[in-house]
Order: structure tokens, then C-alpha cells, then sequence
């Protein structure tokens, strides 16, 4: 099978959610069921590495290292592709930040194939993380979230529960998308 047909059939699900939702929990366990390729946060690993805070023009490179490491990994992907988190974040995150989020990084998203979004709730407890800044605006973060998923088009499935719950729900939905041809 060619390299454009494999990538044609290819369906990409996005993790997403605020901070502390277990997307990357739950993105490992979804490629390791379908035993598929995940594309891990890279603003994570960027910011690690900053030594100071970051600045709105960090965003896009952290939108290019995200768009970089996606289109990698599909090489990889069976099937299915795993992205814990994509540029959507990256969007919300600038917005909120800044006011603002610098065209480039729109227009990436809007190029980006997604076939499904899992948008993970806030209710798991919060864990603190050096990288996570707003434990106190997690419903608000939340509802943008779910209005800028809606704004997407992109079919989403709310995931929340226990982490066994959370995993099936996943499951469901990511197993109805592969039954479509489409």
C-alpha cells in the first residue's frame, strides 16, 4: 500500500482539555490499545528546557515543534493516530495569555487534520506540576475548551469519570470512527 494511501485512511484523535485532565495518561493507554504511534505534548519538553518564562512568540514555536512531531509519527500510526493535545491548546493558551493568537498558528490548525476530538474533563483531582498555571480556572478554562472544540466542526466525545470510565468511553468512540469508511 502506497505512502498516500495509508495516510489517506490514517484517522487522527486528539486528547484534549485544560491542564491536569489526564490527557497524556490516557493517550499512552489509547496507542498501546491500538497499537498505534502517539504524538506526546511537545510544549511540555520545550518548556523544560526555556530556563526563563515563556513569551507569546515561544507559541509558535512550540505550534511548529506540535505540527513537526504530528506529521512524524504518522508515519508510524496504524490506523489510528494518538495526539496528546494540538494546536488548539497552543490557540486558547495565547488568547487567554496575550489576547491574541499570532495568524501563523491558525493557520496551521486549520490545516491540520483531526477526525475526532476526546475532550477530557475537570474531574480529576488537581496535581501540581511547575507547568500548570491556573488550578483556580479550570471551569472556565473548561467551557472554552468545549466552545472552541464545537467552533472546530470536528465531531468530540466528552470524556470523564474514573480512569477505567474515561478508557472506555475512548474506546467507544474511537471505535466507532474506524467503522467509518469515511
Amino acid at each position: 500500500m502506497s505512502s498516500e494511501r495509508v495516510q489517506s485512511t490514517l484517522k487522527t484523535v486528539c486528547v484534549t482539555g485544560p491542564e491536569c485532565t489526564g490527557k497524556s495518561d490516557l493517550s499512552a493507554f489509547l496507542a498501546s490499545h491500538y497499537k498505534t504511534a502517539w504524538v506526546a505534548e511537545y510544549a511540555r519538553a520545550y518548556l523544560n528546557k526555556l530556563n526563563r518564562p515563556y513569551e507569546q512568540h515561544d507559541l509558535v514555536k512550540i505550534a511548529h515543534g506540535q505540527t513537526r512531531l504530528q506529521q512524524e509519527w504518522e508515519i508510524d500510526a496504524h490506523r489510528v493516530l494518538i495526539c496528546d493535545t494540538n494546536l488548539l491548546t497552543i490557540k486558547i493558551w495565547s488568547e487567554f495569555k496575550y489576547g491574541t493568537c499570532d495568524k501563523e498558528i491558525v493557520h496551521s490548525m486549520a490545516q491540520t487534520k483531526v477526525d475526532l476530538y476526546l475532550l477530557c474533563f475537570i474531574d480529576l483531582p488537581w496535581e501540581n506540576d511547575p507547568q500548570r498555571e491556573h488550578p483556580d480556572k479550570r471551569q472556565h478554562f473548561w467551557q472554552i475548551y468545549r466552545n472552541e472544540v464545537q467552533k472546530t466542526g470536528v465531531p468530540f466525545v466528552e470524556i470523564s469519570g474514573s480512569r477505567e470510565e474515561r478508557r472506555k468511553i475512548s474506546i467507544e468512540a474511537i471505535d466507532s470512527l474506524l467503522k467509518n469508511p469515511s
